[in-house]
């Protein structure tokens, strides 16, 4: 399943809010540096779908905070 993810770098609380059937906004406390808002997005979704963070693979849009992301 391929997911459309706007992250939110730096936000106060960490949510996950769904936009639609394949959009989401993810909001995380970690800054965007070193892939560290990276791993804490992986690790937002991977509670949000209930399943392993190693699972969850960024696709496309690494260093921008627009991604897709691929849920196996």
């Amino acid at each position: 399943m391929k997911i459309f993810v706007k992250a939110k770098p730096c936000a106060r609380e960490e949510k996950v809010e769904k936009i639609d059937e394949n959009n989401y906004v993810v909001s995380v406390k970690e800054p965007p540096l070193k892939g560290k808002a990276n791993e804490a997005i992986r690790n937002a979704l991977a509670v949000y779908f209930k399943t392993a963070s190693s699972k969850i693979k960024i696709v496309s849009g690494y260093s921008s905070r627009n991604k897709i992301i691929e849920i196996i």
